[in-house]
């Protein structure tokens, strides 16, 4: 007779304790959710004699590296998450002090009963940002998240509160007290439509918003003047909105703030950010101004390059999409400029006698950046003289000095089913001097003509023309290239800048570049071949120089 075979109890009672536990992970874990984001860029370098690259340029260096990963993890309420780097070495035009690998960001968020708690690195804004502002642009190599506390409220509807206190990020070096300094700061907005319900059906929308901000930093005891160790900013914002009509305002205070970048002078700054816009069917109208006066505010007074910034100078300058457009790019200037911007779209109806078949679209743009007017504080002064109060600016006054002029003028029309051109003219007045510390003005006419031609749905060939022409600085520019696409999945490029009637009489220079690229669901694969000129990269008017070099450029870019 066969013997049963029996479980002993203590297995039996594992089990039970198990099971609820594995009905709970597994619910945990389908409510669970992981996302990410993963890049990296490879760039190799060789020597180039007509580029001025040679052994002793290159230094040895034969590939540059940047990389990085994101994974955030969501749970709920609950998302905690950290991104790892990795510049090994750094590519040619970053800071050399990027050089290195670890996790600079991560951060824990819970949200609960409308309290929103960051821990670890935060990227936020207040307002338009004249006071604060944090965030990361990989392009550029800027990240100057601060590493401390963020919260969020709203106590009712149409009340948003924040708040955030912590030390920026400056590359790979950690805070230290007594070694740089730490922000923290306050904001409230104002939705008053869905704060008093007599308001809520009115057709005018009006938010009202305020900051105050301040950075500690010790006094520097080596330095021969006392030196405030609390530097406070304050703004106040106002945004109007009634149906096609919008208006916000902003103004922006700091006591005073003596650094490197202003060359230690104890002047107060002032900001004035102002937006105007009219948007109807067919037709936008935009207006901008702004003032800028000694407004540059780091968590450390003695940085004059990019980091540590805790104020935000938003552009007034068009951001331009194609190569020869962007040669000469407006960086926004802290310490003082006067800038104002019009813009004007309009889509010519389709089936009219202009409009065409399909419609064409207009645009119209000036822009224009100048300096502030700035007086001595006595006949025996010179302006910005370190140790006092620098100058007198009368408020809201453009100097006479240009830094940047933008005309700009396109229109994009669709002739056919297949076939749609883009072309655009404009006149830059650049002041290179200011601008990048050499040189002087630069006077450019520039043409660009985007055409595209659609074989199949999903195949096509895009071919741009471009032109600058400038007596100054390197002389004329011309570039053309030719991309075929077949969608979904692949791109070639093939491409040819090249600077001719140079001001030195050397022969034409051809910036030759090649590049193919695959995606597929969300991986995407390109690798180019080619030069690349030397110039300024510039993003939301914050800029880095970037050296000419030759060889081939890897970019792998993936998402889950």
């Amino acid at each position: 007779m066969q013997r049963k075979r029996v479980l002993p109890r203590k297995f039996l009672f594992a089990i039970f304790l198990i099971i609820p536990f594995l009905s709970n992970a597994q619910s945990f874990l389908e409510q669970s959710k992981v996302s990410g984001n993963f890049e990296a860029d490879v760039q190799t370098y060789q020597p180039d004699v007509d580029l001025g690259i040679t052994d002793s340029t290159i230094n040895g260096e034969k590939i540059g590296l940047n990389g990085f990963g994101n994974v955030i993890y969501t749970l709920g309420d609950f998302s905690a998450g950290l991104r790892f780097e990795t510049y090994l070495k750094p590519i040619a035009g970053y800071d050399r002090e990027y050089e290195g690998l670890g996790i600079p960001y991560w951060f824990a968020n819970y949200r609960k009963y409308n309290l929103e708690v960051t821990l670890g690195n935060v990227y936020d804004q207040f307002g338009s940002g004249l006071v604060f502002r944090s965030y990361e642009q990989w392009d550029l190599g800027y990240d100057n998240a601060v590493q401390g506390l963020g919260l969020k409220y709203t106590p009712s509807k149409g009340i948003l509160l924040k708040g955030i206190i912590g030390s920026q990020r400056y590359y790979w070096v950690k805070y230290k007290p007594g070694d740089r300094g730490y922000v923290r700061g306050l904001d409230a907005e104002f939705t008053l439509n869905d704060i008093f319900k007599g308001w809520q059906e009115n057709k005018t929308r009006i938010i009202l918003g305020g900051s105050a901000v301040s950075k500690y930093q010790k006094d520097d005891p080596t330095f021969k003047f006392k030196l405030p160790e609390n530097v406070a900013a304050f703004a106040g914002r106002l945004n109007v909105t009634r149906g096609k009509y919008n208006i916000q305002g902003e103004y922006a205070y700091k006591i005073n703030d003596p650094s490197a970048f202003n060359n230690f002078i104890f002047k107060k700054g002032q900001a004035v950010f102002l937006t105007g816009s009219y948007s109807t069917k067919g037709l936008g109208i935009s207006l901008f101004a702004k003032w800028i006066d000694n407004m540059s505010y780091k968590t450390d007074r003695r940085v004059i390059k990019n980091g540590l910034d805790i104020s935000f100078i938003p552009p007034l300058t068009k951001q331009h999409n194609y190569t020869l457009e962007s040669i000469y790019p407006y960086a926004s200037q802290p310490n003082g400029e006067f800038d104002v911007m019009a813009q004007v779209t309009y889509t010519i109806p389709k089936k009219s006698k202009l409009g065409g078949k399909y419609g064409t679209t207009i645009s119209l743009l000036f822009s224009q950046a100048n300096s502030i007017k700035k007086n001595m504080l006595n006949d025996t002064t010179p302006v910005s003289e370190r140790g006092t109060l620098g100058y007198k600016s009368p408020f809201f006054k453009p100097g006479n000095e240009l830094y940047f002029q933008d005309m700009d003028f396109e229109i994009t029309r669709k002739i056919s089913d297949k076939f749609k051109v883009n072309f655009e003219y404009m006149y830059h007045s650049y002041n290179q001097e200011v601008m990048e510390g050499h040189g002087s003005m630069v006077y450019a006419h520039i043409a660009v003509a985007d055409m595209t031609y659609k074989f199949t749905p999903t195949k096509s060939l895009r071919m741009e023309l471009q032109y600058l022409g400038t007596k100054q600085d390197k002389g004329d520019w011309g570039l053309a290239l030719l991309e075929y696409t077949i969608a979904p999945k692949w791109f070639f490029t093939i491409q040819d800048q090249f600077n001719f009637n140079r001001p030195d009489g050397g022969d034409p220079v051809h910036y030759y570049y090649g590049a193919l690229g695959f995606t597929h669901e969300t991986n995407r694969i390109s690798l180019a071949y080619g030069r690349q000129r030397e110039g300024l990269l510039c993003v939301g008017g914050v800029c880095r120089q970037v050296p000419a070099a030759s060889g081939f450029m890897l970019t792998i870019t993936s998402s889950f």
